[in-house]
């Protein structure tokens, strides 16, 4: 007993110490807060991708990184996690700093959602197996370091955080404890970003981060991003992601890297500029450079002139040229009109939505009684949260799934041209494009020169799938090209109706943009499920809301909706609260006489009104102590104007927890009284 006592005294006098003394003033001047590459050259096999270029990313900025399908965005990611190594030039980051980024590989395993993503946080998961190790060990500082260790980590409230991140991504609560091999590979993928999530980071790398989400879930990781503190360097080709939580944007094109400050939508018309810039700068230099060339043609073999022309020869020699702006080819394409136009496309009558059994004894209702009508040349986003019915509201529609009651009457003439959400649910992995495209014009009965394999291997091309692609197997192709295929696969058939669900998972900003050109260009009907809101902003004249069993009209726009989904999840969370059993306080608040409600409201009402003044005040103290800050201060006061601020942020974030708390407090006696 007396040597653990010693032990403890030991340990926590060293670790005052420690805490008091901070850190050796050498480290702190040697520590470079920033990410810098300084004419890197990087390869990929015998490939250039990057090629004397330079960019910095300092500590604290959210960075977007921006470029072409295959210009070697992920490549580079590779270098900053050190997984590549520059072939020439020279990379630099901070070596403490920590580093988390999206696994890419399909989970197996049988632990649960909440376990696997708790064993993101590495720290926490060491500390728990020290403090197993230090406890059969009988070690007193042992013990005493690794519950130091644990308290640092969070331990107390890390199932919460992680189980937050789960739910905050899409999943059900009775889900949190299901094995993740039981969830599909969509769902798999969103727990590895969660798993990301949970890792404490200095660096937070995200690579296409919105491609397995809905709308709900993206909204939520947009609020989440906005509040991490780290660095953040974000690969994804959804706008409105990056323009919401970006503030920096680097461009690799040309195996050259370029940095403009601002959002994505502000990269557009810098860069915009910087291009109007260069071609203007070129025409002039080439006319110069021409009056040049005639001065010295004219005048270069005489005698009285020679010296002057020389002259001449020599300034045209040291112009550095400035290069015409050379625009990448853009991918373009247009749905063929269709034969027809039935109207209306589809008629649902009573129609109840959902699964059976696989030996079609029972069955899981997802939508009920479902009454809808498609017109001819209607454009509809269909919104709702995640689970609700979507997918199987499309599915339904595109004669995937039959109804499990009620009716679906097709219009006369009715084509369907269905992007299901996982391609592989329309395309046949060890079959190639051409074999696609052959089967479709089988299946048709068209026989003339379009449907013959040279005809269908010139449509393939108009959606760049040419060369050797054509006859490789699909399962080889990148998410971007299937998802080209099944595009191109969906115009050959002249659909009348498009039934599209999350169709840009895979494309790139290009082939969106295009997508949304030839969407507004088509006759016919289109129904469109995405988290992509620029896409939804620009195909959709109406939206339909799927949710609580049913399909009904939402009247408003995307912002509304937004409002809707954080309405919808204060209403939930209030459900859960009310029927989780812990919640006897709230039971008995209930129960109450409405006396005691009103003097309760009163209460917390005062309560209420004194933490928005404290709110008020921890707001102007920050505001001061932020104006303290300036470029020339010393390290030492830098960071007691930080510690100050951070504790600052720390009262703010506690007085909106008790505001939020009483808030609800409040709602419920409301409600009740």
């Amino acid at each position: 007993m007396q040597k653990h006592q010693t032990q403890w005294y030991h340990f926590l006098t060293n670790r005052y110490e420690q805490i008091k003394a901070g850190p050796p003033a050498s480290a702190t001047q040697r520590r470079r807060i920033m990410i810098s590459l300084k004419k890197i050259e990087l390869r990929l096999g015998t490939k250039v991708l990057l090629q004397d270029a330079s960019v910095i990313v300092h500590a604290g900025e959210k960075a977007s990184l921006v470029g072409r399908n295959g210009a070697g965005k992920s490549t580079l990611f590779a270098l900053i996690s050190g997984k590549l190594k520059e072939d020439a030039g020279e990379f630099d980051m901070p070596n403490q700093w920590r580093i988390s980024q999206v696994d890419q590989n399909m989970p197996e395993t049988t632990d649960s959602a909440t376990d696997f993503v708790l064993q993101g946080d590495a720290f926490l998961m060491q500390a728990r197996e020290h403090l197993v190790e230090a406890t059969s060990g009988d070690d007193g500082m042992a013990i005493a370091q690794a519950y130091s260790d644990l308290a640092d980590a969070g331990d107390h409230d890390a199932v919460a955080r992680a189980q937050a991140l789960i739910l905050g991504l899409g999943f059900r609560p009775e889900e949190l404890d299901q094995p993740v091999n039981s969830f599909s590979g969509g769902w798999r993928m969103r727990l590895q970003l969660a798993r990301a999530l949970m890792s404490p980071s200095d660096l937070l790398l995200l690579d296409e981060p919105t491609n397995h989400l809905d709308l709900d879930a993206l909204i939520w990781l947009e609020a989440w991003l906005k509040k991490y503190e780290g660095t953040m360097v974000v690969i994804s080709h959804d706008r409105e992601f990056l323009d919401s939580v970006t503030q920096v944007t680097v461009h690799l094109e040309h195996a050259q890297l370029h940095r403009y400050s601002g959002n994505y939508s502000a990269f557009e018309r810098l860069r915009a500029e910087k291009l109007e810039q260069q071609q203007t700068a070129h025409e002039k230099q080439q006319e110069k450079m021409q009056h040049l060339q005639k001065y010295i043609d004219r005048f270069r073999y005489k005698a009285t002139k020679a010296r002057q022309a020389q002259s001449r020869i020599k300034a045209l020699d040291r112009i550095e040229k400035i290069t015409a702006v050379v625009a990448d080819a853009e991918f373009t394409f247009t749905f063929r009109e269709p034969d027809q136009l039935p109207n209306p496309m589809i008629a649902i009558d009573d129609a109840d939505f959902g699964y059976l059994s696989p030996n079609g004894d029972t069955a899981r209702r997802v939508l009920t009684r479902v009454r809808k009508t498609v017109l001819a040349g209607q454009r509809i986003g269909v919104l709702g949260a995640n689970g609700q019915g979507k997918s199987t509201f499309i599915k339904s529609i595109a004669r995937d799934l039959e109804p499990l009651a009620g009716s679906i009457t097709e219009g006369k003439g009715l084509t369907i041209g269905y992007f299901a959400q996982q391609e592989l649910d329309v395309l046949e992995p060890d079959q190639t494009p051409l074999h696609h495209m052959l089967e479709l014009a089988r299946r048709s009965g068209q026989t003339g020169q379009s449907a013959r394999e040279q005809g269908l291997r010139n449509f393939l091309g108009t959606f760049n799938i040419s060369g050797d692609m054509v006859t490789q197997t699909v399962g080889t192709l990148s998410g971007g090209e299937k998802a080209r295929l099944v595009l191109c696969m969906i115009v050959w058939q002249k659909p009348n109706l498009l039934l599209l669900d999350e169709p840009t998972n895979h494309l790139d900003l290009a082939t969106r943009d295009a997508l949304s050109l030839a969407l507004n260009q088509f006759e016919g009907s289109v129904m469109l499920v995405s988290h992509d809101r620029a896409l939804l902003r620009a195909v959709c004249d109406e939206f339909w809301l799927v949710g609580r069993g049913d399909v009904t009209p939402f009247e408003g726009d995307l912002d509304d909706y937004q409002g809707y989904l954080i309405d919808e999840s204060k209403r939930n969370a209030a459900t859960k609260r009310a029927e989780h059993p812990v919640a006897e306080a709230q039971g008995k608040l209930k129960s109450q006489p409405h006396g005691v409600n009103s003097k309760r409201l009163k209460s917390i009402k005062r309560e209420l009104e004194e933490i928005e003044q404290s709110l008020a005040q921890a707001q102007r103290n920050k505001a001061q102590v932020e104006g303290r800050l300036c470029p020339m201060l010393p390290y030492t006061e830098v960071q007691t104007i930080a510690l100050e601020l951070e504790s600052i942020g720390k009262l703010i974030s506690s007085l909106e927890e008790q505001w939020l708390s009483l808030q609800d407090q409040a709602e419920e006696l409301s409600a009740t009284g």
